[in-house]
């Protein structure tokens, strides 16, 4: 039997777009990573680099223009087939017509789970995210970090053995991204599942992540890959550490000239 949670090997990726006109663009190159079981690793890079796509791919989304994405399960890395998965989006994607325990358990509902199970998981996911007591509540009616922790208890509720995160808190406040990123934290560090953080943040990144991923301007590819460090449990104080500081630089670092580059290209 696989292990319960799965590594991602990535082998020589790539992939082009290509426009209605027939103009292409090579969105990632030759990107070979893995992405390793029960462990946080964090992508980061310059807007348009690829990370989203990446995302998608690894996620099943999106069928890549070359190379080969694989599962792989236990101490003796077999592959296997692909596991449970869901995705936080930056974006809420609730259904305003539902409530919060409609669209938490909506995932369920779809795969033919009956109503007495699912509105049950969906409880227990509710709690995990300290939203107890708002599940007769509409979209409308909550703030937007609340709205977000909605749809993390509907990617949690499907109990994935990989969670992917798509810059869950992009749109939010600093404050609320702040406490959200502390809960999140937390919640990864129970499960101990595998999770893929995509995140503009270089503080995000490390604060959250076991690895940082550091990708190129387009077309993206891995420029380093870094070990954080730091230990778990982990809050905020971390960020006040030698360490935190000393990866903020290097990646920084790294980044700079990326970022340069892609605002060339935008110009």
């Amino acid at each position: 039997m696989p292990a319960p949670f799965a590594a991602i090997a990535v082998t020589r990726l790539s992939h082009t777009f290509e426009s209605r006109s027939g103009a292409t663009t090579l969105a990632l190159s030759d990107v070979s990573f893995e992405f390793p079981a029960g462990r946080v690793t964090s992508i980061v890079g310059p807007s348009g680099c690829g990370k989203s796509t990446l995302l998608l791919i690894l996620r099943g989304l999106l069928a890549a223009s070359e190379g080969e994405v694989r599962f792989l399960y236990g101490a003796e890395r077999q592959p296997g087939p692909p596991p449970r998965m869901a995705t936080v989006w930056q974006s809420f994607n609730l259904l305003p017509w539902r409530s919060v325990l409609d669209n938490v358990a909506f995932g369920l509902e779809l795969g033919g789970m009956g109503r007495a199970e699912r509105e049950a998981r969906a409880q227990d996911a509710i709690r995990a995210v300290e939203l107890g007591g708002f599940e007769k509540h509409f979209p409308g009616q909550l703030s937007g970090g609340m709205r977000q922790r909605v749809g993390l208890a509907r990617g949690l509720v499907m109990q994935p053995e990989i969670l992917f995160l798509d810059e869950p808190f992009g749109a939010l406040d600093a404050q609320t991204r702040l406490y959200l990123q502390e809960q999140l934290s937390a919640l990864v560090e129970r499960s101990g599942r595998t999770v893929v953080l995509v995140t503009h943040s270089i503080e995000e990144a490390i604060f959250l992540g076991d690895l940082v991923m550091v990708m190129t301007a387009r077309p993206g590819r891995v420029a380093a890959t870094l070990e954080v460090g730091l230990p778990r449990p982990r809050g905020l104080d971390a960020q006040k550490t030698p360490r935190f500081g000393q990866l903020f630089e290097e990646i920084y670092g790294l980044l700079r000239d990326e970022v340069r580059k892609a605002m060339l290209e935008r110009i």
